[in-house]
């Protein structure tokens, strides 16, 4: 069964359409049991980030996700889900995130471009995640062609601490950290489940993932 862990992030109807296309078996739930039986674990999420860990801190399910994150099951943070994992964002200054990860959220500052992206990027594998043979070695891209497109919307971008954590990265005005993947914690600013059959492959890519 995969968990998708409902805070009240809204909009989340879209992941859970998604994973049960693909198959599988998803539940939509807040109750920490419920979390921790899971096969696989995805944390979406839309809105402002301080918002969002009110949420879940009023909720109790802070140490349950971060219990979650750091375990031998798959999890997946899926847009704001990939930021609140990190330690702060300057969309809310003094809030701090769940600091499973290490790095900080920025907001993008060039004037000339429209802020949110709110469309398609493509992306490309840094070298620390290359193959012998220039293929990606992130799992979450396993026969995703480097620059496939996926569907972005978003104001902020992930500034990681540890470069060797990024498995993807994307442009807008800058380059920037798309994805993240730390033993059996992965994390993805776009949107899989928006971003057509690219999208579907890479999550199908994650619940094919057994803890490593």
């Amino acid at each position: 069964m995969v968990a998708i862990v409902d805070y009240g992030a809204g909009n989340i109807r879209s992941v859970e359409n998604a994973v049960r296309l693909l198959g599988k078996e998803a539940c939509l739930t807040s109750d920490p049991e419920q979390i921790r039986q899971a096969d696989h674990i995805i944390l979406p999420g839309v809105g402002a980030f301080g918002d969002a860990m009110a949420r879940i801190r009023k909720t109790g399910l802070e140490q349950v996700i971060c219990d979650a994150a750091l375990g031998k099951v798959p999890f997946l943070g899926i847009c704001l889900g990939l930021q609140l994992l990190f330690e702060e964002s300057e969309e809310s200054p003094g809030v701090p995130g769940l600091g499973v990860l290490k790095g900080r959220i920025i907001r993008f500052r060039d004037e000339s471009l429209k802020v949110p992206q709110i469309g398609w990027n493509n992306l490309f594998y840094p070298d620390s995640f290359r193959g012998t043979d220039g293929s990606t070695r992130g799992r979450l891209f396993k026969d995703i062609p480097e620059n496939s497109y996926v569907y972005f919307v978003h104001s902020y971008y992930l500034k990681a601490a540890d470069p060797g954590i990024v498995s993807a990265r994307a442009g807008y005005g800058t380059d920037f950290d798309a994805s993240v993947e730390s033993g059996n914690l992965f994390a993805c600013q776009f949107h899989p489940e928006k971003s057509e059959a690219v999208g579907l492959k890479i999550l199908q890519n994650f619940l094919e993932v057994t803890p490593c």
